[in-house]
C-alpha cells in the first residue's frame, strides 16, 4: 500500500568528523573523500534569509501491481490514480510509523512524486499536490479492510491519510 518518504534533494551520507575537528564525508570506493575544514562564518543577507523559501518534496510509494493483502487487491498505480474523479485520492493504508509522521508533516500544495515500488520498473511515475490536511484514516476502523488495525480506536486513531491530485 501506499507509503510516504520524505528525501531532502541533495542528500548525502552523513558527513564524519576527521582529526582536528575537520569534517570528511564517508568515501565510497574509488572516491576522494571532500574535506571541509572548519571557518568562522559571518552571516550575510543571504545566509540569514537560507532555507525560508524552501520546497518540501516528497516521495509517496505504491505498487502498481497486484498484490493480494488478506484476500483484496491492494495495487494502486499512476493509472488508478487517474481514472478517479477530478484525478484525486485519498493515500490510505500507511502503516508505518515513521511513515505516517510524514504525512501528518505534509502541508497543503507541496508537491509529492507518484515512485512505483516493488514492480518490474520502479520509478517516479508522476507529480501529485497535497490539497488536503492530514484525517483519520478510515480503514483503520473497517474489519473487511487488509489495513484494519483492532487496536485504533475512533476517538483516538493512530493512522492518518492525505488526499492528493494528480498534476
Amino acid at each position: 500500500m501506499p507509503r510516504a518518504r520524505k528525501r531532502p534533494a541533495g542528500a548525502a551520507r552523513p558527513d564524519k568528523k576527521g582529526p582536528g575537528g575537520k569534517r570528511t564525508k564517508t568515501e565510497d570506493p574509488g572516491e576522494a573523500s571532500a574535506k571541509v575544514e572548519n571557518s568562522s562564518l559571518q552571516e550575510t543577507s543571504a545566509s540569514r534569509d537560507w532555507g525560508k523559501n524552501l520546497s518540501s518534496y516528497w516521495l509517496m510509494k505504491s505498487e502498481p501491481e497486484s498484490r493480494l493483502e488478506k484476500g483484496v487487491d491492494v495495487k494502486f498505480s499512476i493509472e488508478d490514480l487517474r481514472a478517479q474523479p477530478k484525478q484525486t485520492a485519498c493515500w490510505d493504508g500507511v502503516r508505518n510509523y515513521q511513515a505516517r509522521n510524514f504525512l501528518r508533516a505534509m502541508k497543503l500544495e507541496e508537491e509529492a512524486f507518484f515512485y512505483h515500488s516493488n514492480c518490474r520498473e520502479p520509478g517516479i511515475a508522476g507529480l501529485m499536490k497535497i490539497v488536503k490536511e492530514a484525517y483519520p484514516d478510515h480503514t483503520q476502523f473497517e474489519k473487511n479492510n487488509p489495513h484494519y488495525d483492532p487496536s485504533s480506536k475512533e476517538d483516538n486513531p493512530k493512522w492518518s491519510m492525505r488526499s492528493l491530485i494528480l498534476f
